[in-house]
């Protein structure tokens, strides 16, 4: 059993309290709002009380980290945001692909508001947007690509971003950056494993072991050739992840006294590597349909 089987995982430190209130308030203030999502797990990665705090704003959702996911499963990602009346733009904003769509992208969020204000006279007023997402999903980052300067306080940990800041894009437009938040509560095993694997929750609350098991075991039904080709060993269904992290970490030569394998490294190489694309574009989630 993971620690995610033993807990529900309470997640709702003060400054997500605070940074929530922040949110709510700075609404009033946008014309729009953008909803970052990591593209390995565009359904894990959202929080559901956006939905609520950002109801009836035009919204843009960015599937960012395209580069580290399934091409085909972010189609059938986009499709299905799609379906629900949402604009999609892909993204990676570690090498800025995809950012220089982002001003045209919002313009056609806002085309109703730019006629809008157009028709008032107003023609020229800078559209102003609110950035959004759940931590270390790549928020800063897309905007200091976005923004052509590092503009955005970026970090590689969850809750680096504090306070608010508005950000000049271009003439026309100017984002509002937010801290990243995650919500108060999740008790799905898959949603907490997710976002512990790809980094949006600290590594020091989750066991590493666990982790890359539950890993293993996803990897072993959607995509076991690349755990035998990197990890040297055949996935089986008959085996939990605990056993196949054994295997991985015989099949790499990482032994222990008396040739026992060492799973606690072969967890953070398994880790870091995925981490790190290092085994290709993996998607943790498909589509709800597709499920």
């Amino acid at each position: 059993m993971s620690d995610f089987e033993r807990t529900a995982v309470q997640w709702y430190p003060g400054h997500m309290t605070k940074a929530r209130r922040d949110i709510e308030a700075s609404l009033p203030l946008v014309d729009a709002v953008c909803e970052i999502l990591d593209a390995r797990i565009p359904m894990s990665s959202r929080n559901p009380d956006i939905d609520t705090l950002a109801a009836g704003k035009p919204r843009l959702v960015i599937l960012n980290r395209v580069d580290l996911a399934d091409p085909d499963v972010t189609a059938r990602w986009r499709q299905w945001f799609k379906r629900g009346g949402l604009y999609v733009l892909e993204t990676d904003a570690k090498s800025g692909r995809g950012v220089d769509k982002f001003p045209q992208a919002l313009k056609t969020v806002l085309k109703d508001k730019i006629e809008h204000y157009e028709s008032r006279g107003q023609t020229g007023r800078p559209l102003k947007a609110m950035i959004l997402g759940i931590p270390n999903v790549g928020k800063s980052t897309f905007i200091n690509k976005a923004a052509r300067r590092k503009a955005a306080l970026a970090g590689d940990r969850p809750g680096v971003t504090r306070g608010r800041q508005w950000i000049t894009v271009d003439e026309r437009i100017v984002l509002l950056d937010t801290p990243g938040i995650l919500w108060p509560r999740f008790d799905s095993v898959e949603v907490g494993e997710a976002l512990a694997l790809t980094g949006a929750v600290k590594d020091e609350i989750f066991d590493r072991e666990s982790l890359a098991a539950g890993f293993l075991s996803r990897m072993a039904r959607t995509a076991p050739e690349v755990i035998a080709a990197r990890y040297k060993f055949t996935p089986s269904p008959e085996k939990n992840g605990y056993e196949m992290l054994a295997d991985a970490a015989r099949g790499r030569g990482f032994l222990i006294s008396r040739g026992e394998p060492d799973t606690e490294r072969a967890a953070n190489i398994i880790l870091n590597e995925y981490r790190g694309g290092k085994l290709g574009r993996l998607s943790l989630e498909a589509p709800p349909e597709a499920e």
